[in-house]
């Protein structure tokens, strides 16, 4: 049933405007012509909430809509809430765009993942939008064309970030801090690109900066560990520094070395291993306390318990 469904739609992407249309009359002359059944339809929408009784009257071309969506492997409930644009958009403009995204490179096995983690890309303007982030990529980042799939897998909100309003202005932002390796921004930190300068990443920066270390140095920290400016200054830096000043004395001259402390669990990592190497008497650096194996860090405690036997 799935397949004959997933074929359904495709071969209705492939009409023509006209043809669409006519197809639609036909269906619907057809189910008038039909005896109405009481129970929900057994397709892939059945479990849909768009089909309860509420939403009997939807038109057929919206219920298409949901069906292409679903045979996509997008959840069309939660695409709807996040971007109720898709009401009013037409079946041929998704196709447009699915369309060009497959002429980027974009491969139909990764659309449930782009699509469902920003479905403003269905209602998206190619001209307007899809296609100077393809351009940005290209010029700003120097991507090849064959590499804009890795790139937009890696973080698909590129596709719905303005350019000129929030990848430029990151870009320019991060190449002042330092960051001069463009390919490592584009296939490992393209996050950065679209976070906010002034609400995101300057903020972090500040809060380093806060702690006691100058300028220089919160810079020299980020550039070795860029995740830094993706943490969350409440739920991140703020706990886990407490514990670091407060429990675990260490100086602050360990955490401008390894800024990497930040991107461990303070529940169950930083702690537990701490708390061990309290217990065992063991005084070592933050990289092997935090950054060894669960079995490597076993055997670094055990050979301390046998020597201070």
């Amino acid at each position: 049933m799935a397949a004959a469904t997933a074929a359904a739609v495709i071969a209705f992407h492939s009409y023509s405007p006209q043809e669409q249309h006519q197809h639609q009359q036909a269906q619907a002359q057809q189910s008038t012509d039909t005896p109405q059944l009481t129970n929900k339809p057994k397709t892939l929408l059945h479990k849909n909430p768009l089909y309860t009784p509420v939403h009997s009257k939807l038109s057929l071309q919206f219920k298409e809509k949901i069906l292409c969506l679903e045979v996509m492997g997008v959840d069309s409930g939660k695409a709807l809430s996040l971007n109720p644009l898709i009401h009013s958009a037409t079946l041929n403009s998704i196709h447009n765009i699915i369309t060009f995204l497959q002429s980027k490179g974009i491969q139909q096995k990764d659309l449930p993942r782009i699509i469902g983690m920003c479905p403003k890309i269905l209602t998206a303007n190619i001209n307007n939008e899809l296609i100077p982030v393809f351009n940005f990529l290209s010029h700003d980042l120097n991507i090849p064309d064959h590499n804009y799939r890795k790139v937009i897998n890696k973080c698909p909100r590129l596709l719905v970030s303005s350019v000129e309003n929030q990848l430029r202005p990151a870009l320019f932002y991060l190449k002042r801090l330092g960051f001069r390796d463009l390919g490592a921004l584009a296939y490992q930190d393209c996050v950065l690109l679209v976070s906010n300068v002034e609400n995101t990443l300057m903020p972090k920066l500040d809060y380093l900066i806060s702690l006691g270390f100058s300028k220089p140095e919160a810079i020299e920290m980020v550039l070795r560990c860029p995740g830094l400016f993706t943490f969350s200054l409440d739920n991140n830096f703020k706990p886990k520094f407490e514990y670091f000043e407060k429990e675990m004395k260490r100086d602050m001259s360990e955490l401008k070395d390894f800024p990497q402390y930040f991107a461990f669990s303070l529940e169950k990592r930083i702690k537990p291993r701490h708390l061990e190497a309290v217990e065992c008497g063991v005084e070592i650096s933050l990289p092997l306390l935090l950054k060894t194996t669960d079995v490597e860090f076993a055997e670094l405690m055990q050979r301390n318990k046998l020597r201070n036997l």
